[in-house]
């Protein structure tokens, strides 16, 4: 009888926890559904979908359209629980959460080793366990990537080429100092607004992931110079409203965190193909594009960062010393080899060309 009696109490627990579930969850992304990041979420929820048996049924909103194009109202979307899911960059939410602009510190990372050590690490929890305050979980970590210097007026490989040159940047105000700090004048605009301007030379360049958007939107329409700098990277979060994960039972808590986890690596593999040394097939496309192709060395990006002491002695404090301080321990463990085998390559490549325009003169 008293097993009997455990058994109709488990069912009925079931029953009021699946009474709970919606029909419909809404994922927010503020891309287009057929970029790597709107694929990313779309593969989220189709594991999700199979994994759970159809139980629980997530509606990917591309093209920020649950937020009337306001990229950066997503935080406060989620937060109210209009949104229940996103696959959200930390660009747009370091306006309302400024320790994640952590990641918009220029040439802070100079690797993806290094933002995994960062994102997989103590550092990574930290941010989790802040933005969970909040009112979000993150459930795993994603990526759009580096954001990449284009331009129409010049090869940028010094600080001295990038000075005057206008250009189109994310409307964060940290972007608008590290483009001061090179004396460039950074304009904030849509990107809709951004193609036109370009268009019109109102604009000269701009800055964003290869894969994620510059190959995609066909940049080299716009811009033949390509300057491969790193000098900052946008991770993102696959996250849930607190308010929706806590009506989720622990087995799907657990279904939900392990899909968020495959779908994130899956997408993260994506926006980084063809980008680590030896495979550089996305420099290799862009030079088939017609687009001149510079990757710094070492050397080069150094010159570039000492401007930007101004960047750090304002945003440091703001982000928080600790997890600063936490950030750069865990980078510093890790080895440089990506770095160094790239630059290398890209400098016997170089050589090998000199030497084949003297040889033809």
């Amino acid at each position: 009888m008293r097993i009997l009696l455990s058994l109709m109490l488990l069912v009925c627990s079931s029953v009021a926890i699946a009474a709970d579930y919606k029909a419909e969850y809404r994922m927010s992304v503020v891309v287009g559904s057929n970029l790597p990041w709107g694929e990313g979420a779309t593969r989220f929820a189709d594991l999700v979908r199979e994994r759970s048996d159809g139980k629980i049924n997530i509606k990917v909103y591309a093209a920020s359209s649950l937020m009337a194009g306001k990229q950066t109202n997503e935080f406060l979307i989620m937060r109210q629980g209009v949104s229940d899911f996103a696959l959200a960059s930390t660009i747009n939410w370091s306006s309302t959460i400024r320790e994640l602009n952590l990641f918009n510190l220029p040439f802070l990372f100079p690797d993806y080793a290094a933002v995994d050590s960062v994102t997989q690490g103590e550092v990574g929890q930290m941010l989790a366990d802040g933005i969970e305050k909040k009112g979000v979980t993150v459930l795993a970590w994603g990526e759009n990537g580096f954001r990449e210097l284009t331009n129409s007026v010049r090869p940028v490989s010094k600080p001295e080429d990038l000075k005057g040159l206008k250009i189109r940047v994310v409307g964060t105000p940290i972007f608008i100092d590290i483009m001061q700090a090179f004396e460039a004048n950074p304009i904030n605009m849509n990107w809709g607004e951004a193609k036109i301007a370009f268009q019109q030379g109102v604009v000269d360049g701009q800055e964003n992931p290869v894969n994620s958007i510059l190959i995609p939107i066909k940049i080299w329409d716009f811009h033949k110079n390509i300057t491969f700098w790193r000098y900052v990277v946008d991770p993102l979060m696959l996250s849930v409203s607190n308010k929706t994960w806590e009506k989720f039972s622990p087995e799907d808590q657990a279904l939900l965190r392990q899909a968020a986890i495959d779908a994130t690596n899956w997408q993260k593999d994506v926006v980084r193909k063809g980008l680590i040394a030896p495979d550089l097939s996305a420099h290799e496309q862009l030079k088939a594009e017609g687009m001149t192709v510079t990757v710094l060395t070492a050397e080069q990006i150094e010159a570039f960062k000492a401007l930007t002491k101004p960047v750090y002695d304002k945003w440091v404090p703001r982000i928080g010393e600790e997890l600063v301080a936490k950030a750069r321990a865990a980078i510093a463990v890790v080895p440089k080899a990506e770095v160094a085998t790239e630059a290398a390559e890209v400098v016997e490549e170089t050589e090998a060309a000199a030497e084949g325009e003297a040889a033809a003169q």
